[in-house]
C-alpha cells in the first residue's frame, strides 16, 4: 500500500496524492516498492504491516507499504477510500492471485463509486518464466476487460518496468486530476443541479483539500 505526495512540474507546485499498491500476500509489493524506492532487493518474505518510503523523480513520491494478507483485509476500505491510483500486483506463477485483482478492482469501483479510476495492472515476477501459469495472452484479456488498463510484467528482483509501473500510474492520476478541473471550470453550477450530488462533492471538496494540504498520509 502506499500513500503518497507528488510533486509534479507541470503545474510548477507540490500536488498530493494517494497511490495505493494491492494484491495477494506474496506477489511482491513490498519487493517492488522497495526497489523503486531504494533500489534494494528484499530477498526473505516477511508480511508487510505498514512501511513508509520517500523518493525523488520526476515526482516526489512519499510510500506507504501494506500487507495484502487476509488478517488486514478490514483496512482496504480506508485505502480505498483515500487512494487515487491503484497499482493491482499479481505473480505470474499463481492463478489465485490473478482471480484475486478482480475482486479487488470491483471493490474499488463500488467504493470510489467511479469506473475510471486510474489502474496499473502488475504481473510481478517475470524472472521466472519457466514456472509461470498465467500467460502475457491471459493477462492482456484482463487489461483489455478492465477498459484497457495499462498491464506490465515487472522482476523486482531485477528491477525490471519497477519504474515505469509507478510512472505510468502518476502520469494517469495527474491527467485524470486535471480533467476534473477543466470540467468544473467549463461548467462550475453542474454540480449545484442535483443536491445529492452538491453534497457528494462538497465531501470530495473536504477530502481533496486534506489530501493538498498535508505531506505523508499515515493510515
Amino acid at each position: 500500500m502506499i500513500i503518497a505526495p507528488m510533486l509534479t512540474r507541470i503545474v510548477g507546485h507540490r500536488r498530493d496524492f494517494n497511490i495505493v499498491v494491492l494484491g495477494a500476500g506474496g506477489v511482491g509489493k513490498s519487493c517492488l516498492t522497495a526497489q523503486f524506492v531504494q533500489n534494494i532487493w528484499i530477498e526473505a518474505y516477511d508480511p508487510t504491516i505498514e512501511d513508509s518510503y520517500r523518493k525523488q523523480i520526476d515526482v516526489d513520491l512519499s510510500s506507504l507499504d501494506t500487507a495484502g494478507t487476509e488478517q488486514f483485509t478490514a483496512m482496504r476500505e480506508l485505502y480505498m477510500k483515500t487512494g487515487q491510483g491503484f497499482l493491482l500486483v499479481f505473480s505470474i506463477i499463481s492463478q489465485s492471485s490473478l482471480h484475486e485483482l478482480s475482486e479487488l478492482r470491483e471493490q474499488i469501483i463500488r467504493i470510489k463509486d467511479d469506473e475510471n479510476v486510474p489502474i496499473v495492472i502488475v504481473g510481478n515476477k517475470s524472472d521466472l518464466e519457466e514456472d509461470r501459469v498465467i500467460s502475457r495472452s491471459k493477462a492482456f484479456s484482463v487489461s483489455q476487460s478492465w477498459g484497457n488498463a495499462p498491464y506490465y510484467e515487472t522482476s523486482a528482483r531485477r528491477r525490471a518496468n519497477v519504474d515505469e509501473v509507478f510512472i505510468d500510474l502518476c502520469r494517469q492520476i495527474i491527467r485524470k486530476d486535471n480533467t476534473t478541473h477543466a470540467q468544473r471550470e467549463e461548467d462550475p453550477y453542474a454540480q449545484y443541479r442535483d443536491p445529492g450530488r452538491e453534497r457528494h462533492a462538497h465531501r470530495k471538496r473536504k477530502t481533496h483539500r486534506r489530501k493538498r494540504e498535508g505531506g505523508c498520509m499515515i493510515l
